[in-house]
This record gives structure tokens, sequence and C-alpha cells, in this order.
């Protein structure tokens, strides 16, 4: 696996730093800039009977690489906002619990411009769970709680994919963007000698998002 990694980004430097990618950035600067969003996230749970979406947001920041001019590659680091309402009913217990997920998320987007005002963009992230809060209603009332969560009971890495399209106006862009988590959101626990995963389910989360470059 690391050697993987240490391919890939020798390849990403040998890409950016050709001969080609200097003449496209000649004509098609590097863009900084900020980025904010509305997200709808959704957990996607193997023993829930149902899963309900909660609206919350993402903001941070976002660099434009021109290889071409028509491909770029688009690193941003934001802060994101994840979870849902999950029902379930297992062998311990049945109720409702809901997750409000804090990430610092990463992406590295490959961004394809069809058109000169239209592009189409996918790739992998990694997040970094910081803080977050659940709730959990049931009909045993030990299981009744609301509390900020303890971080080392969950899955500090959250990564995946993400995929979308956007639209760009000289300095301003707008998009719409999934995102869909490959790990587990929680980790292992133990009751009664019983092993089990809570929340045993991956992110996922719909964005509807507006960039600044600001160069």
């Amino acid at each position: 696996m690391k050697n993987n990694y240490s391919l890939l980004i020798a390849l990403l430097f040998t890409v950016l730093l050709s001969p080609n990618v200097s003449s496209a950035q000649d004509s098609n600067p590097i863009r900084l800039g900020i980025k904010a969003g509305v997200n709808f996230s959704n957990l996607y749970a193997k023993n829930a009977d149902k899963t309900t979406m909660l609206t919350g947001f993402n903001a941070g920041f976002f660099a434009k690489l021109p290889v071409s001019n028509y491909f770029a590659v688009q690193p941003e680091l934001y802060f994101t906002t994840k979870g849902a309402e999950i029902k379930y009913d297992n062998a311990f217990a049945t109720g409702t619990a809901s997750f409000h997920l804090n990430y610092i998320e990463l992406p590295l987007m490959f961004v394809g411009n069809l058109t000169k005002n239209f592009n189409v963009h996918a790739g992998p992230y990694v997040a970094f769970l910081i803080h977050g809060k659940v709730k959990n209603e049931s009909n045993v009332d030990l299981f009744d709680f609301e509390d900020n969560i303890d971080t080392k009971d969950y899955n500090t890495l959250d990564a995946g994919l993400a995929i979308g399209a956007g639209i760009d106006m000289k300095a301003v862009s707008i998009g719409l963007r999934y995102i869909h988590g490959l790990t587990n959101v929680g980790k292992e626990r133990s009751f009664l000698g019983t092993t089990y995963t809570y929340p045993d389910a991956t992110n996922g989360v719909i964005n509807l998002y507006i960039t600044l470059a600001l160069n």
C-alpha cells in the first residue's frame, strides 16, 4: 500500500513539474480561494431500519492547479459536518440515535473542463473526526443519553470518493458534489460478551457549494 502511495505522489509531481504544466499555468494561472456550502448528510447503516438526512455545512480553502487547458488538479481543505438519524432494532434494544459528526476534510479532485464554464470532477478524500454529539432514545433506559462523543470510540479517519460537477463564472464557481465514505464510522465494542460495531455505518454527503477565487 505504501509503495502505491509513493508511486501516486511521484506521478503527481512529475505531471505538475512537466513543461506542459508550465505552459498551461501561463495561460491558466493557479487559482487560490475559499469555498463554502450546505451539506445533506446521511449514514449508510447495515442494521438500521431507517436513516434520515441531517442538514449541515462546510467551509474552507481550495487551490486549482492547471495541468492543461482541459484538466486541473484541485486539492481542498475544509471543515465539514456529517451524520444522520438512525432507527435501529437489534438484540439489545430498539430506538433512535442521531449522530452529528464534525470533520476536517482533505479531498484531491481531478477536474475536467468540458467547456469554458462547465467542469466535472472526481477524486479521493480523507477526513479526520475532531468533534461530535450523539443522542440516543431507546426502549432500554440504560441506553438513553445525550452527550459529546468520545472520538476514541469512533474511527478518527474517514476516507472515500467524491464526484461532482461545477459551473465556472470568472472568479466564482458553484457546484454539486456527492461524497461517499468507504470506512466504517464506528469501532467494534463489547457488551455482555458480545462484540458489535456502533454505529455500523459509512458516511454519505450531498454538498451544494460556492467557491470564490482570491487571485
